[in-house]
């Protein structure tokens, strides 16, 4: 089963895929636009090519776990995507995720702009890690 996950942003809105079976992530990238309409054209276009079974999209809650303006905008992303695309889309808490990619992207010696272009990317690529570790974890 290929998941994809989506850390969407204002302007840069990273995407990781899984590989074909589902376990590992398998490719990620960074869609940059500065309208939820057309970041959604262009998510579609990636579904019709990489045919995930299940979009998962990051839900940035609160550290208290209210809704604040950010995950009311990605809750807004995830309707519109629901209304274009008959592939389920669900939503999964990613708090600090962005925090943990701009740190693995520290230790990695990223910095400045090759961080600012690539931290979207990793963010979803750990909203996937996450989602299938807890599949794997609910199926077990």
């Amino acid at each position: 089963m290929r998941v994809m996950a989506i850390d969407y942003g204002d302007t840069r809105t990273g995407v990781a895929l899984s590989d074909l079976s589902g376990t590992l992530v398998g490719e990620t990238f960074v869609i940059k636009s500065y309208s939820q309409e057309r970041t959604v054209e262009l998510v579609c276009e990636a579904i019709l090519d990489k045919c995930p079974e299940i979009i998962v999209v990051g839900y940035p809650k609160n550290m208290n776990g209210t809704i604040g303006p950010r995950a009311e905008k990605s809750a807004m992303f995830a309707e519109a995507l629901r209304e274009k695309t008959d592939v389920p889309v669900v939503l999964r808490d990613e708090r600090l995720t962005t925090v943990d990619a701009h740190r693995i992207l520290s230790d990695v010696g990223k910095r400045g702009k090759k961080r600012k272009e690539t931290v979207d990317a990793v963010a979803a690529s750990l909203i996937l890690e996450n989602y299938l570790a807890e599949m794997k974890n609910t199926n077990a």
